[in-house]
């Protein structure tokens, strides 16, 4: 089938008028138009602002359009599928088991409203590697068309100008490998957690590894676990381990580790190194019996810094910049912040991408 995108922006366009949000005010007045999809120049799938997409009331023979539970699909007499994925509380309907068991050709998709429905998708079997995964309903919940393009690559989809013709028959472009390892810096609220997760966020089968302490009965510590666990996807797996090295060494599937200082902290509490007399040992004083703790967690350090270059997964680790903070007012806390600090620059001389988060704005660290 020929696809017509002649808009692919959300109901009221990017920039939506009138609207003072920064996303907004960056784009000229009709830098997108609302989605709208022409199939074959005979079938016409086109929202009305705000309302959900009823199917057409009679179609040209040999077309077919069905509510599922994941939009809807249109098959034409070419035999070729078309995924609208609209999403299943928008619309009504009922499932239609038929529709469950082919991949699409192209899937038409708001990606900024749930992402992990393409990682849903893709688990299912219904997006493949030749899947056309292209992203509609465009608007301001994406700060720029910069960031949409960055966030898409990770994704596997593509962002097409209003005008795109698209065939169904057209294989999707090879995706690029991603990286092996990546490594994601930042200071506490920075972002750093979400970043690592939109990263994966499209992926079919992803493991979520929790690599510190639990908690306990600290309030604050579990509304910050119960936050992390609501953005995630309920098909992950979760993994609650400071294991990490065994782990990197024994998977080969995508790891998102979340995060590297906080398995720093619990090998610290597993060597005994808070209370390591070598905290405060005088200046030019040689290490011997004071330093046995704290080379117990060196140890554990190189370890880690081994199995994440030779693991073969895709990982995308969390880690908490340490250099931009106040330095610490105890003994202890000083040797962890220097512990962690080149933790850091280890694990990143051994990653193929670094970046830094600040105020949810990701930089890119050189090489």
């Amino acid at each position: 089938m020929k696809v017509l995108l002649s808009g692919t922006a959300g109901p009221y366009g990017w920039p939506e008028p009138g609207c003072g949000c920064a996303s907004c005010r960056r784009l000229p007045s009709g830098h997108r138009l609302p989605t709208a999809v022409l199939l074959d120049d005979v079938v016409r799938l086109a929202p009305p602002a705000g309302l959900p997409l009823a199917p057409p009331a009679a179609l040209p023979k040999g077309y077919r359009v069905t509510v599922t539970p994941d939009g809807y699909a249109v098959s034409g007499p070419d035999r070729g599928r078309v995924l609208y994925a609209v999403g299943p509380d928008e619309q009504g309907g009922s499932p239609s088991p038929c529709w469950a068991e082919d991949a699409y050709d192209l899937v038409l998709i708001d990606l900024l409203d749930r992402p992990q429905r393409l990682g849903d998708l893709r688990r299912r079997g219904l997006v493949t590697a030749r899947t056309q995964v292209v992203a509609v309903h465009l608007d301001h919940r994406m700060p720029s068309e910069a960031e949409l393009s960055r966030r898409l690559a990770l994704w596997g989809a593509q962002v097409v100008d209003d005008g795109t013709i698209l065939d169904t028959r057209i294989p999707a472009p090879a995706r690029p490998g991603a990286p092996t390892r990546v490594l994601v810096l930042g200071g506490a609220r920075s972002g750093k957690s979400e970043e690592a997760e939109m990263r994966l966020i499209t992926e079919p089968d992803v493991t979520y590894v929790a690599s510190g302490p639990t908690g306990g009965r600290d309030a604050d510590w579990l509304a910050r676990i119960r936050a992390h666990q609501r953005r995630r996807p309920p098909y992950w797996t979760t993994i609650e381990t400071t294991e990490l090295e065994a782990l990197l060494r024994a998977e080969t599937g995508p790891l998102l580790v979340d995060g590297i200082g906080t398995w720093l902290a619990a090998v610290f509490d597993g060597c005994g190194a808070w209370g390591d007399p070598a905290h405060d040992r005088p200046r030019g004083r040689k290490p011997g019996r004071f330093g046995t703790a704290l080379d117990l967690v060196a140890a554990r350090c190189d370890d880690l810094v081994a199995a994440w270059r030779q693991t073969r997964a895709q990982v995308v680790a969390v880690s908490d910049e340490v250099g931009l903070s106040v330095v610490p007012a105890t003994a202890s806390g000083r040797v962890f912040r220097d512990a962690l600090g080149r933790l850091n620059q280890r694990l990143a001389g051994e990653s193929e991408e670094t970046v830094l988060v600040v105020a949810g704005r990701v930089v890119p660290l050189p090489v």
